[in-house]
């Protein structure tokens, strides 16, 4: 076995290089060169607008950590842990220009590198012995350099497949080389948590502890059959090989071609009727259907994702009788499944899918179908398309998507001007004499000592708010209004 397994690691040789909170060192990188204080040594995060419930924390430094921000947590919640954190807005441009840089670096090793992510490479440094006959040395060469060159860190890790280098890279950070080769195995990697496994979900380790499994070992050294009854025979079969250290998967120069094309969109403000979805749901089928003719596929299956504000996900999905590429075609389909399964709960997300993707023409019109109608929606997309593809996304908009959208808008509008004209309301009758009884019982302050004159301070701060006053007496309030409406 001994032998076998040195072989292999003769034979096979992966590095996984990760960037150290990428987003977050790009960023600091960048910073340092404005004369800005390092991200890195300070309570900071790349994340969203915290008054937004669409801003979540996307990378933290150390200090952030400590304090227990968490990466996808919102931002708001980040900041109650944290009070004095340095929040930054994501820059994607620096972000794609860092990720080159990189990736260039790392090319420069081996013809044969697979992008796992903007900020992760896999290098197959099989048969470069000749020219690095010692590994480790060479992943410090490109650790180095990269931090050299570029002024940010990253992790390595070492071994005969895609799944220990990967395991390896996450060991301790930042700015480290780890190798996890087989024989390593036992002492490395079988004490640490199941949930330290790669491709282990929520799901499945709550399974898993629940039936005491609670080390990648114990994973490793259970029985097959009873992991698949656990949590199902694919997914039990590829975590009982991962628990043991079995990948067999290559390193890709080239990626594979994708599955399905999928959009997705998260509210500041609730969803609550069908005349806010519809829009939303057009544009996102635009989207996916411009990138299937961008790629010559067509789709046989449509979904559509929604979340509630419990963070509730909810899915419908169909087989369409012919495949398509229409935008039309898609939208009516996500329309109805939309339809079907919203039970009128409010919204934070909606996202649309297709998948089942295909490059056969084939298709068998109905006797009900209108294939002129049918034709005339397929110039218009290539007509879009076209537009999109000279002057940019942004630049043509379907009327139907920015009718609805204004619609939208001028509803919020009326709502907001109701909510002002009931302030005036309030305000007219405040100067005019004693609140009604209906304005008393929305008071929430109760004034205790109405002899300190210091409370007209507070009165002040609590009109701004748009706060009352409950159970004031008269004298007081004929002061504070008088005070007030100088």
């Amino acid at each position: 076995m001994r032998e076998e397994q040195t072989k292999t690691t003769t034979e096979h040789l992966i590095f996984h290089v990760d960037v150290n909170s990428a987003f977050l060192s790009w960023e600091s990188v960048r910073r340092i060169k404005e004369g800005l204080p390092d991200l890195r040594d300070i309570p900071a995060c790349i994340g969203g607008d915290p008054t937004k419930r669409t801003g979540i924390v996307v990378a933290k430094s150390i200090p952030a950590k400590k304090c227990g921000v968490q990466t996808g947590e919102p931002v708001a919640m980040a900041l109650r842990k944290c009070p004095n954190m340095v929040i930054v807005p994501s820059d994607f441009d620096l972000y794609v220009r860092c990720s080159r840089a990189f990736k260039k670096i790392c090319a420069s090793y081996t013809p044969v590198m697979e992008s796992f992510s903007i900020d992760e490479v896999f290098l197959d440094m099989t048969g470069t012995s000749l020219l690095y006959p010692d590994p480790i040395a060479a992943a410090h060469e490109i650790k180095d350099r990269i931090y050299e060159e570029l002024g940010f860190t990253v992790n390595i890790g070492i071994s005969t497949n895609k799944l220990l280098a990967k395991m390896a890279s996450d060991f301790e950070k930042p700015n480290k080389v780890h190798t996890l080769f087989p024989e390593e195995i036992p002492e490395k990697m079988w004490p640490l948590p199941v949930r330290e496994l790669l491709f282990l979900g929520k799901a499945s380790e709550k399974k898993l502890i629940e039936a005491g499994i609670r080390t990648i070992g114990e994973l490793a050294h259970a029985r097959e059959a009873d992991i698949q009854t656990l949590i199902g025979r694919k997914n039990g079969h590829q975590l009982y090989q991962y628990a043991r250290g079995i990948d067999d998967s290559p390193v890709k120069a080239q990626p594979d071609e994708a599955k399905g094309f999928s959009a997705e969109t998260t509210f500041n403000e609730d969803i609550i009727s069908i005349e806010q979805v519809n829009p939303i749901l057009l544009a996102q089928c635009d989207i996916v259907a411009a990138r299937m003719r961008r790629k010559k596929k067509k789709c046989t299956s449509v979904s559509v994702t929604f979340r509630t504000l419990e963070f509730r996900n909810r899915s419908h999905q169909t087989k369409l009788p012919n495949a398509t590429d229409v935008t039309d075609e898609i939208y009516r389909c996500a329309k109805q499944l939309f339809r079907e399964s919203w039970k009128g709960e409010p919204l934070r997300l909606i996202g649309v899918a297709v998948t089942g993707l295909t490059e056969d023409d084939f298709e068998q019109l109905s006797l009900f179908e209108d294939p002129e109608k049918k034709e005339k929606s397929r110039k218009l997309d290539a007509a879009l398309d076209a537009i999109r593809q000279k002057y940019g996304n942004d630049k043509v908009t379907r009327a139907s998507i920015l009718n609805g959208t204004q619609g939208i808008a001028r509803k919020a509008k009326a709502q907001m001007k109701n909510d002002d004209n009931i302030r005036k309301n309030i305000k007219h009758r405040y100067c005019s004499g004693r609140p009604p009884e209906s304005v008393m019982r929305m008071q929430t302050l109760r004034i205790r000592n109405t002899k300190d004159q210091k409370n007209m301070k507070d009165f002040r701060k609590i009109q701004r708010n748009g706060l009352f006053f409950q159970n004031c007496p008269m004298p007081v309030m004929q002061g504070w209004k008088r005070e007030m409406w100088k």
